[in-house]
């Protein structure tokens, strides 16, 4: 059962193939058989999630059963779930059960969705690998040495191997779209303020927006019908009525004009990953859609941009984290001083550490105009060359990744080299503009992936381009081997 989709699991507990306690105990089992070598999990909520299962059954024999009624998921330890510790892959959360559930959490067990747990990710959503998680690096089910890419890459490898058919996740610089391309699923990054942040701990507040890594395209459209939407506990989250996404998946792409940056197909992709792209972007054409080369010109300013903005903002979110209210707090401190130091120095790694410090200089007295607006300006414009392109074309067509998933510590004593592996899908959060990665091929054993680009809530049209591919390919059907 652990091949089974969120299309194919809800079909068949409709059609009473077997339970929702059935499939649950199954993916339990397997997580508990293999989950040791690939470390996609913080935290099991087993028990919980058989009552939640049981609770399903006995909804859909009362006749009360609706689309996600008993399916299985997890969630991104990044989500507070209400009794269960919300970690952030952090020491300095180890400890923290929230009192409540954030809205996603909230919005999917009013859904009557089973989740199996909190799932790895790199500390306070930092990193580009999964190898800063306070937990363990999380290993790429597709090869065992490599990443499966950050910051979500607990919630692409449990898909990948089969733990769950989806899961939630967030991105901040790329954080949905690298690790789905590295782990060869589909990974959707919605507008920013289509998903509600409400108890989604934040890094950095202008650029995390919550999203999902499923299987395929028709899953996420599943998924987004479930999170997507206006909530008034959050004050980014916008007031738009949301479509279900499912209705057009199968719409004809005939007419459709896809638009190529020039700038992302530059030495900096590798040949073998360009053709990978090219070919998918062939597949298109086929499919009936037109191609038309556009320009980002502002696209390189994106990572100094990015790398001012973002710790400079995770600076301020994560000064809350004191060793006063919540969370790691060190023994014995001779006074106010002391205990602020050292529960920062012993809770926090390394790289969350490096980040707060530039966020910090960056916004200092002196350095505040030279830095970080000087950031926000080049964010702008960032933003107007999207909106300029997007006038050209309906949707965008690029590469992910300049590589594809890279070995364990390859990179991790070069942050610069570590943070350019987020070069192309670093400008939508900056701007604020939805993406996803889908399967398009392999490299070296390794999947590659495809990042689509839309305008504003063009969530549908996105997704009905990542559909539409996946019936005339392959390449999301794929699994490691061993999977």
């Amino acid at each position: 059962m652990h091949t089974k989709t969120i299309a194919e699991i809800a079909r068949d507990l409709a059609a009473g193939e077997y339970s929702s306690v059935e499939i649950t105990t199954d993916l339990l089992n397997r997580v508990k058989q293999l989950d040791g070598d690939i470390n996609s999990f913080i935290t099991v909520t087993g028990e919980q999630a058989l009552a939640q299962a049981k609770a399903a059954d006995e909804r859909r024999a009362a006749g009360q059963a609706e689309t996600w009624t008993g399916i299985p998921m997890a969630h991104k330890d990044i989500f507070c779930t209400d009794g269960v510790v919300t970690s952030c892959g952090s020491k300095m959360l180890s400890n923290f059960a929230a009192p409540y559930d954030a809205t996603v959490v909230e919005k999917f067990n009013q859904a009557g969705a089973v989740s199996l747990g909190k799932l790895n990710m790199d500390e306070f959503a930092m990193g580009s690998s999964n190898e800063s998680s306070f937990y363990g690096p999380v290993a790429n089910p597709w090869n065992k040495d490599h990443v499966p890419g950050g910051s979500s890459g607990g919630s692409a490898a449990a898909v990948a191997a089969g733990f769950v058919p989806g899961a939630t996740a967030t991105d901040t610089g790329g954080s949905i779209r690298q690790p789905a391309a590295f782990c060869g699923v589909t990974g959707i990054k919605p507008t920013y303020g289509r998903v509600s942040r409400w108890g989604m701990i934040a890094y950095a507040s202008s650029l995390d927006q919550g999203g999902c890594i499923t299987r395929n395209a028709e899953d996420a459209a599943m998924m987004m019908n479930i999170m997507a939407g206006y909530d008034a506990k959050d004050s980014t989250c916008v007031e738009q009525p949301v479509p279900d996404y499912t209705s057009t998946l199968n719409d004809s792409l005939e007419g459709m004009t896809i638009g190529l940056p020039k700038e992302y197909f530059s030495s900096d992709l590798s040949a073998d990953m360009q053709q990978a792209v090219r070919d998918a972007i062939s597949e298109y054409e086929k499919l009936g859609a037109s191609i038309k080369e556009v320009s980002l010109p502002n696209a390189r300013l994106a990572i100094p941009a990015y790398y001012i903005i973002a710790p400079a903002e995770c600076s301020a979110n994560l000064s809350r984290m004191d060793g006063v209210r919540f969370g790691y707090r060190c023994d014995d401190p001779q006074d106010i001083n002391d205990l602020y130091k050292r529960s920062r120095g012993e809770g926090f790694g390394g790289e969350v550490k490096r980040r707060i410090m530039i966020g910090a200089y960056a916004l200092s007295a002196g350095f505040y105009d030279a830095y970080y607006k000087k950031a926000q300006q080049v964010r702008r414009l960032i933003k107007n060359d999207f909106s300029a392109a997007l006038k050209e074309v309906d949707i965008l067509a690029a590469p992910v990744s300049p590589t594809p998933a890279f070995k364990r510590g390859e990179k991790t004593s070069d942050p610069v080299e570590m943070y350019l592996e987020d070069i192309f899908t670093i400008s939508l959060n900056l701007a604020g503009m939805p993406g996803m990665s889908i399967p398009c091929g392999q490299v070296n054993n390794l999947p590659v992936g495809l990042q689509l680009i839309g305008d504003y809530f063009a969530e549908d049209r996105l997704l009905n381009a990542a559909h539409k591919f996946q019936q005339a390919t392959d390449w999301h059907l794929k699994t490691p081997a061993g999977i």
